[in-house]
């Protein structure tokens, strides 16, 4: 098979990593420096990081963060009163295969919802699937889905994902109603799933 041929079949399989590793190399002509099987073994590894790459952006799409935040942008003034070593045990994410929850308090401004939604990138880079609602924006969604008829398949999305995380919990009374859905959320992923919960106000003063 000459090498057009080649190009053509990886295209049509949709090796796009491999295919761009292996046009690549024509130009670099780095194939000249391995052998057979390391050749090989560098174009697997192409498509690979090809795969994992697209992936994460998939995730960090549909994750639907307001911004991108990363916890090597993080902060670690004596002000902000941030646990260095927590953050670094909460950074493998291994919370998520614990299905534990996390709580972030602080007053406007600390950084809470950067914090989350950087703990939320790290998760989708280790192939997570990660949601991010403000908690009104939330109530709102699941509120219109009871009127429309589909809430119960609106809680199996949001269940779905291995990490939900609720911005602006607890800052406001909350309804009869919105208590019962709230209830059907965490219900669904206790000890299931794994939330993160932001608030202004430490957990005594939650409504």
């Amino acid at each position: 098979m000459n090498t057009n041929a080649t190009i053509e079949k990886m295209q049509k399989m949709r090796l796009k990593g491999m295919k761009r590793a292996y046009e690549s190399s024509f130009e670099t002509r780095n194939q000249d420096t391995f052998s057979n099987d390391e050749f090989i073994a560098w174009l697997i590894e192409s498509e690979d990081n090809q795969r994992n790459n697209s992936r994460t952006e998939r995730l960090l799409k549909n994750a639907k963060f307001h911004y991108q935040a990363s916890l090597e942008e993080i902060s670690y003034t004596d002000d902000r009163n941030l646990d260095r070593n927590l953050l670094s045990r909460l950074s493998d994410c291994s919370f998520i295969d614990r299905n534990e929850n996390v709580i972030i308090t602080g007053c406007t401004g600390t950084g809470k919802s950067f914090l989350a939604t950087a703990l939320g990138h790290q998760s989708c880079i280790k192939g997570y699937k990660v949601l991010y609602y403000n908690l009104g924006k939330l109530f709102q969604k699941l509120m219109m889905a009871k009127a429309d008829g589909s809430y119960i398949r609106e809680l199996i999305k949001i269940e779905n994902h291995d990490l939900l995380i609720i911005d602006d919990f607890g800052l406001q009374a909350i309804s009869n109603e919105k208590q019962m859905i709230l209830m059907d959320l965490v219900e669904d992923r206790n000890q299931k799933r794994a939330t993160i919960f932001c608030s202004q106000l430490p957990v005594k003063n939650w409504y």
